[in-house]
């Protein structure tokens, strides 16, 4: 095979397209030898078109043409068709060119032809090219508009051929996806979409879901083509899900279409709260899909979800349905459900009653918050269930509760929480459950204020105690250790809250744990060696340098040991991503002390930082032989692409970024040896859009590493700057996600204020005044879209509070454009002025009095920076910002006076002469 693969890569790109067609067209060659040449020709169309096609003659581009046309005519195979329609959609896809011109017009004459000839395998040969390029039109699109519509239609009517009419409707829903940006067109085509919910119907009934699978990609790219037939799409939706005639994928894929809507479209969903209401019970069946299992309680490996089976998609679509559409509407709705499910004599129901419960929490978090008593009192009843799994459904509720409502849980429920769940740890009989009331503990102790924690730690650390020794036991004699990997960490989890006060027990634990690390080395044992090398360090730095020295030398040890079999760990090994935590930890307790661990630690700590993950271009037919399964995620780039990334390894490189900005922050010249190194990994990674952490790390990095480098010398610190300081420039310009975007900015600035004056060339200067200059233009225009959206028809107040929250980030995203002026004002004083004559207008924006308060005290703040920072140039631009500064001295919103005092104050202070006259007479207002 490898031979054949070396031969076929070395023919020239041209002749491989003659050799792949005549394959195609050779009768006499097997079948699937010819559907393989038909792959790998639409293989290379899509992935070397510019290198392979203009370089033929236009006699043989031509040929290739016809040839392809020819082919989709006469061929007998409907396999063979298929996949040469295919290759045409793709020749036809790279044949557009930049002003939109289609340069292969047979083949639009091909379309209407065979739409219009009485030969089925034509006309389903034109509906499958269109389906796969329904941008074939090109910039002729708007002029063959009707012709489009009444060909789909035309097809989407024909009763003889049920297989015209679902290609014809696919068609129509691929088009629609093509443009859904283009509301006229979207209206125009709403007519078509009846015929396609028919089509969804029927096709589900003939076993094809590839209808249903369209319909979810136009809830979640154009939700609002559907608004005019929403109803009806709902009540099929409802219909499909409630068949059990139906496979159980068909039925959460029209359950997938609700849910989308709650994410896309939420306000115009809410305007249906009949439907919604009837969609609820629906998961709550699914959740209910449960099989009996004798060994369930007894299993010591925790399989993966299995994402197929209903109670997993019921669970999924709950949670979403709730984040989606709010708890105002989905609470009233299912808390009946859940109380009604609580009393049923049939275990499966109560589970999925308090699963219900977990999955809802987050989206109804508001409302359940006034609720909250009920809730628990209700639930801790289920810790003493009769039936093993409705035990642990109540951990599990538990454990979402303390996440979704600390500290309010823990401050209002500590004392029946924690005695509910060491009595439930206590389950002997049932390690799933004991395993699982240990990791809702570390749920609650993770966010439990120290305070409420302290006088409940003589019994935890009993409890804690006596079940690792108990199982230390059962792992000997019998190799279980599914309940041991929990309980480290719940003592870990509460060692971390109480701090110094679990000094005393110290000496309890440490022992065993040492030994378990010394002696658990078998494979299988591996999650638990790292969960207690976590447990360990976390113990130290509780503890603190004075109780854990006596330790310390033997734990390194231990590390030291792992650490050198390190190059043994398979890439999975989950000890892996525990040591490069626990170093960092050992690194904040031991301080400058550990700076002679480093040689050691940093190669593989540098290995998985410089984790590549695999990525693929892949189109529709690919797709079917990837599974997300094996550990890929997919992003719908549109035209039948999609984006993969194999998710293997992701985690633990961010971990590694992370700890590496750690050791640069905690040893600062200490770390200078590996400053050079780690500043070339963490440049490029601000890059990195496989992952935000990644990228975060990264910016973080950049400061710590210039502090790092001080103590090499002004030249080395300058050449290190010059290697960070396009990226991080051009990161501010381009970083996708705000969040991440926040942390860029801020370590741009925290970079500027250490570099001082003369640290950006004229050009860079220049773009960066473009990129802020960008960024808040980008502010004034999303407001704007945000008062365009309270007018909007679906305008409610659930969609104001979205409102309001894109608002802050917004806000937020102003003031790191203020931190970066004011580290460049504070470092470059005056000589900065006339660049920064180019914001000037949107600063003097930010101040009018018809702003939103925010708005104002920003800008206010960076006037406060040009006066404190460039004066007594400042005062040429007085004009702009005295009389802004004056009125808001006495504004309602306290943060704007603040403002507007510190401004006077610093004109007092640094402004000069000129404004003497100004500061006299703000004594009257003041």
């Amino acid at each position: 095979m490898s031979c054949s693969t070396e031969t076929y890569d070395s023919i020239p790109g041209g002749n491989k397209i003659t050799f792949l067609l005549q394959a195609i067209r050779d009768v006499s060659v097997a079948e699937e030898a010819r559907q393989m040449a038909a792959v790998l020709l639409r293989r290379l169309l899509s992935s070397a078109f510019e290198e392979v096609f203009p370089g033929l003659t236009l006699e043989m581009q031509m040929a290739v043409k016809t040839e392809l046309l020819t082919a989709i005519s006469h061929e007998t195979s409907p396999n063979i068709r298929k996949k040469v329609c295919d290759i045409a959609a793709e020749l036809s896809r790279n044949l557009i060119d930049d002003d939109g011109n289609n340069q292969w017009p047979e083949v639009l004459k091909f379309l209407f032809d065979s739409v219009n000839s009485d030969n089925a395998s034509l006309k389903e040969a034109a509906l499958h090219i269109f389906w796969n390029f329904p941008g074939i039109f090109g910039n002729q699109q708007q002029h063959y508009l009707d012709v489009i519509k009444r060909m789909l239609v035309q097809c989407m009517q024909d009763q003889a051929n049920p297989q015209i009419k679902m290609l014809a409707s696919r068609a129509a829903a691929s088009f629609v996806l093509a443009n859904e940006g283009n509301s006229a067109l979207l209206k125009q085509f709403s007519d078509l979409l009846p015929g396609v919910l028919q089509s969804v119907n029927d096709s589900c009934y003939q076993g094809d879901d590839s209808v249903l699978k369209s319909l979810v990609e136009i809830a979640d790219t154009a939700p609002k083509y559907l608004r005019p037939n929403l109803e009806a799409t709902l009540q099929l939706c409802l219909k499909l899900c409630a068949d059990t005639n139906l496979s159980n994928m068909q039925r959460q894929l029209s359950l997938e279409v609700i849910v989308t809507l709650s994410e896309t479209a939420a306000a115009m969903l809410r305007k249906h709260q009949a439907l919604v209401a009837q969609s609820v019970p629906q998961m709550l069946t699914m959740m209910v899909d449960l099989e009996e299992d004798e060994d369930w309680a007894q299993a010591d490996e925790l399989e993966d979800d299995d994402f197929d089976s209903n109670a997993v998609a019921g669970e999924s679509a709950l949670d979403r349905i709730a984040c989606g559409l709010g708890g105002k509407i989905i609470l009233p709705i299912i808390k009946q459900h859940i109380m009604q499910m609580l009393q049923n004599q049939d275990w499966k129901y109560r589970h999925a009653g308090l699963m219900a419960l977990s999955a809802i929490g987050e989206g109804c978090h508001q409302q359940m918050e006034t609720i909250l008593n009920e809730i628990v009192c209700v639930v801790l009843r289920f810790c003493a269930d009769p039936h093993p799994r409705v035990r642990y459904a109540a951990c599990n509720a538990i454990g979402q509760m303390a996440t979704d409502f600390a500290p309010t849980f823990q401050k209002k429920f500590h004392d029946k929480v924690i005695v509910a769940l060491l009595e439930t740890m206590k389950d002997q009989g049932n390690p799933r459950v004991q395993a699982h009331a240990a990791a809702a503990l570390i749920n609650f102790t993770e966010d439990c204020p120290k305070s409420l924690l302290v006088p409940y730690l003589d019994s935890l650390v009993q409890h804690l105690c006596a079940i690792m020794q108990a199982k230390l036991q059962e792992l000997i004699q019998k190799g279980t250790k599914l309940v041991l990997e929990q309980v480290v960490t719940s003592i870990a989890s509460v060692a971390d809250t109480a701090e110094e006060k679990f000094v005393p027990y110290y000496d309890l634990f440490m022992p065993s744990l040492k030994n378990i690390v010394e002696n658990a080395v078998q494979k299988e044992l591996r999650l638990l060696r790292g969960k207690t090398i976590e447990c360990i360090s976390l113990i130290g730095l509780a503890v603190g340098k004075e109780k854990f020295m006596s330790d310390a030398a033997a734990v390194m040890q231990l590390l030291l040991k792992t650490q050198t079999d390190f190059n043994d760990l398979e890439d999975d090994d989950p000890q892996t991503s525990y040591m490069i935590s626990a170093w960092a930890r050992m690194c904040k307790i031991l301080g400058k002390e550990f700076q002679q661990y480093l040689p050691v630690v940093m190669g593989p700590l540098m290995r998985t930082a410089s984790i590549k993950p695999e990525v693929a271009l892949l189109d529709t037919q690919d797709m079917e032989s990837i599974s997300e399964d094996d550990g890929w995620e997919f992003v719908n780039l549109g035209d039948q692409q999609s984006f993969g990334i194999k998710t293997a390894g992701l985690e633990e490189k961010a971990t590694a970024c992370q700890m590496l900005v750690c050791y640069a922050k905690e040893l600062k010249e200490g770390f200078v040896e590996y400053a050079e190194e780690v500043a070339k990994l963490m440049v490029p990674l601000l890059k990195f859009y496989f992952h935000d952490g990644v990228r975060v790390a990264a910016a973080e990095s950049m400061p710590l590493l210039l502090e790092c480098a001080q103590v090499r010398g002004p030249q080395y610190l300058s050449d290190m700057w010059k290697f960070m300081s396009e990226p991080l420039i051009k990161a501010i310009g381009t970083e996708p996600d705000s969040d991440v975007l926040s942390e860029v900015m801020h370590a741009f600035a925290k970079c500027m204020e250490l570099m001082g004056d003369g640290c950006l060339e004229k050009a860079q200067f220049e773009e960066l005044g473009g990129i802020l200059k960008a960024k808040l233009e980008e502010h004034f225009k999303n407001q704007r879209l945000r008062q365009d959206k309270r007018e909007d028809e679906d305008y409610d107040e659930q969609v104001e509070e979205t409102l309001q929250d894109e608002d802050e980030n917004d806000v937020y995203i102003l003031t790191k454009v203020s931190d970066i002026l004011h580290s460049v004002f504070s470092s470059h004083k005056e000589n900065v002025l006339l660049w920064f004559e180019q914001l000037m207008p949107l600063i003097v924006e930010l101040l009018r009095a018809e702003r939103p308060w925010a708005d104002r005290q920003w800008g206010l703040c960076i006037f406060d920076d040009v006066v404190e920072h460039c004066s007594p140039s400042s005062f040429r631009y007085a004009d702009f910002f005295l009389g802004p500064m004056l009125q808001s001295l006495v504004d309602p919103v306290a943060e704007v006076r603040q403002a507007a005092a510190y401004g006077v104050g610093v004109m007092a202070q640094y402004g000069g002469a000129n404004y003497c006259k100004f500061c006299k007479g703000i004594t009257a207002v003041i």
